[in-house]
Formats: structure tokens, C-alpha cells, sequence
């Protein structure tokens, strides 16, 4: 390691153990880093990878409700219309989104990116006994008297239930990595539940953040059955909100749970969600026209919202977030079936399995262009897959466009011209299919890279899919971005955990979307390395911040040096609120995660 390097981590070593022994407090511990150019949400994440307890997040002071509802309706306006409510099989992030009006987790992510209860009555530490010395076991302790929408007692056997739920590969939960390393779920008593890890780790909080469904009404649907459970449409939670209606893709509509556990919240009578659309139009009815009070994920045109802003009936909203635009790279093969399936994992891309063919579309991606003409303020160029906490950044990924070196790439590895311009060997044209969600922004994107790839003599076509259709779950739908039958495809990868342990976890060989886990493994691109998945599960029981850090580094060079992945930019979390609308912002969840606060 560099002497810099060495230097830095010496006094990294040296604040945590001033802060271990009572020496330095929290805060002065983050002002000092801070100092470093090391943000919030990453020192707040090495105190708890060092075993050291958080302070608890005081409520806003700012605003004391004295009654539950009377705000009127909120309106919300996603353009990628929610299509089911069962948080464990919510792999589009529109999903996850309508679920949190109804289900709540044992804790979630702020702004700050420190630890807050919800369902727990505590966040586990060191300190109060809840994590173990050894770090094999975290204990919760859950808050009393909360029960479900239908008045049933929310109770540790919840708890132990989901753990079951999303873990039995028969069910093939989204949520399943979730609870990656925890080897069971014991109820203590009533109202306790431990967490007993499979090898210790420094992620005691693992699991924490899960949506919880209620057992009395998933049990019956375990394994096999689990899409037939009528709940998974017509949610029964915890949360401060409970169904009226909904119409899958189109339209939800909620009212406020009358056994929430906060007895004046939520603030407004109502909740609708109106799917469909686009981003533009969105964003149009909440900044110019008014119509709406929110529009979730404004990926537009900075120019435009600028424009949209000036009439003064809303604004926009950005939170720092570990998201990425991103273009994965299919290693199998998507147009031949093997053991009746498109893009097995058995199989290889005839084309793409070539790395100097994954090199050259590197090389041929302008992300300056990009971030200029396009994003501008909502979105920085990266070659990194992990991006923020911004102590994982990786100095070892070049950020590069060529279009000489990208066709001197395909001219020594025998991809020769043919009469037509494209590329072709072994008597297979350098021709791919590039998928994407139907938006103005992805569409422009598309754009810059097929001029560029037309001047290196690939042929990429483009498609769009409704953006509703592309992020389904709908295991009956081709075209889905989780079957991923093309040779390219591009998303926001969305990293909401100040602890990227989750976010990796799309480039794991157990995570490989396929058939037998309907096609809700987190590795879309189907890319095994072997070491890749050593790196992974050594970070997962690394207890020494440092180190884990750098191994997650490894993991991010490996993913991007082996062009498995073209990052396009970082993304903030971004959105469109009402003028007199009040709804604090966390780029670590999803944004209805503390709706309950939200008020005008």
C-alpha cells in the first residue's frame, strides 16, 4: 500500500479507538473526517462497522401534529405505475415504493444516513447488548402494542416468519440476499427476536431494513404458492396507510390506518397514486401546472426542470444517494434456449463473451456527453459501478471514450468490416440489441452510444419498453428487465444503504437471475467470477473497517475492469414536490419510506 495510504488508514485507526475509549465524541469524530473529505453517510457507516453505537436520530422539531388526517388528499404521481404490493417481490424500485404506504421494517436509513427504529424498539448495539462481542448475533427488541391494519398484534413471530418467507427458494423472494449470512431467526419471547449469523460480521443491522408482512396472512401461500396469496395485491400492514383500491400500473388509492402506531399520523386524509405516463409530464404536473403534490424520480432534462421550476408552483428535490445510471452486458446467451430457457446461466454470449468486445463498447460510451448534454446536475460521469459512500470510490477504473482504440481493439481480436460497415467473425455479425425503459432521457442516452458504436462497425439497435412493463415482476412477461433477453440493457441500480454490502450483491454467482428464481436474482448479467464471490465473502465477516473497505474496492474494479458493466453517471435520489409540501428526503430509502411524516 502506498505510504499515503498507509498514513491515512493509521489515522482512521487512531479516531475509532479515541471514540472507542470515550476520548472523542461522534460528532467530532465526523467533523474530523469531514476535514479528510470523508462524508457523513461513510463515517457514520465505519462507526458501525466498528462495533460503536450510534446516537438516535431526534424527530423534527419543527412540526408537533395534534390529530390524525385533515391534510386532504396527497397526490403522487409515479410514472412507472406500481404493479404489485408484496414488498418481497418488489424488484422495480416503483414496487418497493407503494409498498412503504403499507409495511414498515424494524428500522430505516435517514438523510444522515444514521440507523432509526420503526417496528424495533431500539437499534442494537454493543452498548445496549443488542449486537454480540463476537459478532455472530444481533438481538431486536420490538415495539409493543403495534398491530396489523386488521387489528391482529404484530409480534415476534412476524419477525421469524419473513426470515422463513423470503429464504425458502420456493417462494424465489426479491428480498432473499437480504438475509444473506443469517443462519436462523429465534424468537426469544414475545416481543424479541435474534438473529444468529452464520460467521461473524459487521453487519448486525442486516435484515433490519426488510418490509415486514404479516404471517397470519402469508403463511398459508409459503414456497411454491406464494404469487397466489390475494395479500400480495391487497396489502394488510403496519404502516400509516391502508387499501381502498387498486388497479395494477394505474391507479392506487389509500386512506390512513386507524390502528397506526403514531396516533396523529399520518397528516392527510388520502393517498393516490397515479402510474403511467413519463417523467416529463410528471414532472410538469407538480413544477407548472400544479395538478399534483409529488412526482417521484425525475430523471429529465436538467434544462427542462429548470425551466419547469421558474413558474414557481413547486421544485425539485435532490438527496445524496449511492444510485447509478448503469448499461450491464449479458453473458449468456438470450436468443438460444438451453434446458428450455433464454439466456440460461449454463449458456455463454456467442459475442459478448469476448472481452475485447466488452472493452470496446467501453471504450465507446461518452459519458461526457452524457452528463453535459443530458443529466447535467443530476448526474456525474463515473467508470465506477460503486460510487457513493464516497470513501468507496476506486482510483483503478479508467474513465475513457476512444473510438480509435475501441476499433484497434476489434481489429486485432479478428472482428474484420464486411461490405455493409459492421463487423463480423466466424460468420457472425457484431450486431446487439440495446434495451431500455421508454424516457426521453434513456432514449437520448441510447442515442450517443449507437452513433458511436455505428463509427467502430457495430451495429447496436434500440429498444423501449414501457417503463411499468420493463420493471414488472410479472414472471409471464418478456420484457422484463430481470429476464433480460437482449444483449444490453440500462437502469438505475439503486444502492439506498450507506453500506454497499446489498448493492454488490448483484454481481454474485448465487444471485444469477434465472427461471428457477423467477427471474428475480439480483445478477441480471449473469457475470460468475469466482473471485468476485471469494472477495464478497470475505467482506461479509470483515470485521476491520479498513479493510472491508478495500475489499469492497476490489469487488467494484473487478466488476468494471472485466467490462462486465459500462456506468453511465451517479445519480442523487430526485423528485418533484409541491410548492407547501413538507416531505424530509433520504437517499438511503425509498422515498415514501417516512411518509407518515409528510404534511403541508
Amino acid at each position: 500500500m502506498p505510504e499515503r495510504g498507509l498514513a491515512a488508514e493509521r489515522e482512521l485507526r487512531t479516531l475509532l479507538d479515541k471514540v472507542r475509549r470515550g476520548q472523542l465524541p461522534r460528532r467530532a469524530f465526523v467533523s474530523q473526517l469531514a476535514a479528510l473529505g470523508v462524508g457523513l453517510p461513510v463515517a457514520s457507516a465505519l462507526l458501525v462497522h466498528a462495533g460503536l453505537a450510534q446516537a438516535q436520530a431526534a424527530p423534527p422539531q419543527d412540526y408537533k401534529p395534534t390529530k390524525r388526517g385533515g391534510g386532504g388528499t396527497l397526490k403522487l404521481l409515479f410514472w412507472q405505475g406500481p404493479t404489485l404490493l408484496n414488498p418481497h417481490f418488489g424488484t422495480g424500485a416503483k414496487d418497493q415504493e407503494a409498498a412503504r404506504l403499507f409495511y414498515d421494517a424494524l428500522a430505516r436509513f435517514d438523510a444522515d444516513a444514521n440507523l432509526v427504529p420503526l417496528l424495533a424498539a431500539e437499534i442494537p448495539t454493543r452498548d445496549n447488548g443488542g449486537v454480540a462481542a463476537d459478532g455472530r448475533s444481533t438481538t431486536w427488541k420490538l415495539k409493543r402494542g403495534i398491530t396489523w391494519a386488521d387489528g391482529k398484534p404484530f409480534t415476534a413471530d412476524d419477525v421469524v416468519f419473513n426470515f422463513q418467507y423470503a429464504t425458502d427458494t420456493a417462494t424465489a423472494a426479491f428480498t432473499a440476499g437480504q438475509y444473506e449470512n443469517i443462519a436462523r431467526a429465534e424468537k426469544l419471547d414475545s416481543h424479541t427476536v435474534r438473529f444468529v449469523f452464520k460467521k461473524p460480521t459487521p453487519l448486525s443491522w442486516r435484515s433490519a431494513t426488510v418490509a415486514l408482512v404479516p404471517r397470519h396472512l402469508f403463511e398459508p401461500f409459503m414456497g411454491a404458492k406464494s404469487r397466489e396469496a390475494p395479500a400480495n395485491l391487497k396489502p394488510v400492514g403496519t404502516g400509516p396507510y391502508r387499501l381502498i383500491d387498486f388497479k395494477p400500473g394505474d391507479l392506487l388509492r389509500a386512506e390512513p390506518n386507524p390502528t397506526y402506531r403514531e396516533p396523529h399520523k399520518p397528516f392527510f386524509d388520502a393517498v393516490e397514486i397515479k402510474g403511467g405516463g413519463d417523467a416529463t409530464s410528471a414532472a410538469r404536473a407538480v413544477l407548472q401546472t400544479g395538478e399534483y403534490d409529488f412526482a417521484w424520480n425525475l430523471q429529465v432534462e436538467d434544462d427542462l426542470l429548470k425551466r419547469l421550476e421558474a413558474g414557481g408552483k413547486g421544485r425539485v428535490v435532490a438527496s445524496a444517494s449511492g444510485d447509478a445510471e448503469v448499461i450491464i452486458l449479458n453473458m449468456a446467451d438470450p436468443w438460444t434456449e438451453v434446458d428450455g430457457e433464454r439466456a440460461h446461466p449454463k449458456s455463454r454470449h456467442p459475442i459478448l463473451s469476448d472481452k475485447a468486445v466488452r472493452q470496446a463498447l467501453t471504450l465507446l460510451f461518452d459519458r461526457k456527453s452524457a452528463q453535459d448534454f443530458v443529466y447535467g446536475r443530476n448526474g456525474v460521469a463515473t467508470p465506477n459501478w460503486l460510487n457513493n459512500p464516497a470513501r468507496y470510490n476506486s482510483s483503478g477504473v479508467k474513465n475513457e471514450f476512444s473510438i480509435e482504440k475501441a476499433n484497434a481493439l476489434l481489429d486485432a481480436a479478428g472482428w474484420v468490416r464486411g461490405s455493409d460497415g459492421i463487423r463480423e467473425k466466424g460468420g457472425k455479425k457484431l450486431k446487439l440489441l440495446f434495451q431500455t425503459s421508454i424516457n426521453p432521457v434513456r432514449q437520448k442516452v441510447q442515442s450517443i452510444f449507437k452513433q458511436a458504436c455505428g463509427k467502430a462497425g457495430i451495429d447496436l439497435e434500440l429498444k423501449g419498453t414501457t417503463a411499468s412493463v420493463y420493471f414488472s415482476s410479472d414472471v409471464a412477461n418478456p420484457d422484463t428487465y430481470g429476464k433480460f433477453w437482449a444483449d444490453l440493457e440500462m437502469f438505475a441500480s439503486a444502492n439506498r444503504q450507506p453500506d454497499p454490502d446489498r448493492y454488490m450483491q448483484q454481481w454474485v454467482s448465487w444471485e444469477v437471475s434465472s427461471k428457477a428464481n423467477k427471474w428475480l436474482g439480483l445478477n441480471r448479467a449473469r457475470w460468475v467470477n469466482a473471485d468476485y464471490d471469494a472477495s464478497y465473502r470475505a467482506s461479509e465477516g470483515e470485521l476491520d473497517a479498513v479493510k472491508r473497505t478495500a475489499l469492497l474496492i476490489r469487488m467494484n474494479d473487478l466488476i468494471c475492469n472485466d467490462f462486465a458493466a459500462i456506468p453511465v453517471v451517479y445519480r442523487p435520489s430526485v423528485h418533484g414536490l409541491a410548492r407547501n409540501l413538507q416531505a424530509a428526503s433520504s437517499g438511503w430509502d425509498t422515498a415514501l419510506a417516512n411518509v407518515a411524516d409528510w404534511y403541508r
